[in-house]
């Protein structure tokens, strides 16, 4: 009995193993078949819609990122894309055409682009456009070698736009915006008046030591003026990519977090002693009202809400409910 019992296990085990090899074998062959007609690919999908296959979803993304950080142009100072390509692994037959510069034609096609260049004002008109700040300096620093009449208005700033000005060259700039200086009759004066004083006077000691909310490019500064506000600028502008972090300047009380009409999202942190600190045209709001938040917190992400061109952070430094120049307090 225990012959015939060992007998039948054997057996039993013998036809499991040759079960066992056959289903091995049936498998690679099977995986080996698929292979020879089949390969894995990406579909993408762009704001839900399907627009094609991939053979590498990395190097696309790579590709992508790239252009969003560097464009395809000179002055691109970045592009931003609000919604990029999803990928799904598939397989497919192998005579299935990919077309990876078909859709990243696609993706750039949803991009604005932002350009980077200088303008020379006039006071705050503009009267020259150059693609760095070494020609813009440059412009400047000829008109006041040669005296001209009009060299205490000039100035210049960073653009941040989406239209490339046409630019000009510092020979041109220089002939266009020099001004013959008038030849005056010496008389005596017993009263000069200079604006120094007017300057000196902004400068106000707050009493708290402020950091800087993001690390960007300024692109409108305190008091100019422009076609997209009523008055003069009563704040800084600080380009930056839409979501990058904005830090409490210093600590205190949040006394605003939501909307305010051209502003957008807009936070007020209130320091105490009358000094409070403005964050506006935010994406999204992280605190609330009647919170408490130090120095250096995050409380809000950059933006383009309300009256806005483009991302960036709206900064505004006030005491007792006077705006002032933020650039003397940070940046």
């Amino acid at each position: 009995m225990k012959i015939s019992r060992l007998k039948s296990i054997a057996t039993k085990l013998r036809t499991s193993v040759k079960l066992i090899s056959l289903i091995g074998i049936a498998s690679v062959l099977i995986i080996g078949a698929v292979s020879l007609i089949y390969k894995p690919t990406y579909s993408v999908t762009l704001n839900g819609e399907f627009i094609g296959y991939i053979d590498n979803k990395s190097e696309l993304q790579k590709k992508i990122n790239e252009y969003i950080k560097y464009g395809s142009e000179n002055n691109v100072a970045f592009v931003e894309i609000e919604e990029l390509p999803e990928y799904h692994l598939c397989l497919l037959k192998k005579d299935v055409v990919t077309n990876d510069d078909e859709i990243f034609e696609m993706v750039k096609s949803l991009g604005t682009t932002y350009y980077k260049y200088y303008a020379v004002l006039e006071s705050t008109e503009p009267k020259a456009y150059v693609a760095t700040y070494e020609e813009a300096e440059k412009i400047i620093e000829e008109l006041k070698n040669k005296s001209s009449a009009n060299q205490e208005k000039l100035t210049y700033v960073e653009v941040y736009e989406t239209e490339l000005k046409d630019f000009t060259t510092v020979e041109n700039a220089v002939a266009s915006l020099y001004v013959k200086p008038e030849v005056k009759k010496k008389v005596v004066s017993t009263t000069r008046v200079t604006t120094s004083s007017k300057m000196s006077n902004e400068y106000k000691n707050i009493g708290i030591s402020l950091i800087r909310p993001i690390s960007g490019t300024i692109t409108s500064r305190f008091g100019s003026r422009s076609s997209v506000r009523v008055g003069a600028h009563t704040g800084l502008d600080i380009a930056a990519p839409k979501g990058t972090s904005i830090k409490a300047a210093a600590g205190g009380t949040v006394i605003h977090a939501g909307w305010k009409g051209s502003l957008g999202n807009l936070v007020i942190i209130d320091h105490g002693n009358g000094v409070q600190t403005y964050y506006g045209h935010c994406s999204k709001i992280l605190v609330s009202a009647g919170q408490k938040v130090s120095q250096g917190d995050i409380v809000a992400k950059v933006g383009s809400t309300g009256n806005s061109t483009g991302p960036h952070l709206h900064l505004e430094v006030r005491v007792n409910g006077v705006a002032l120049n933020p650039q003397n307090y940070v940046y």
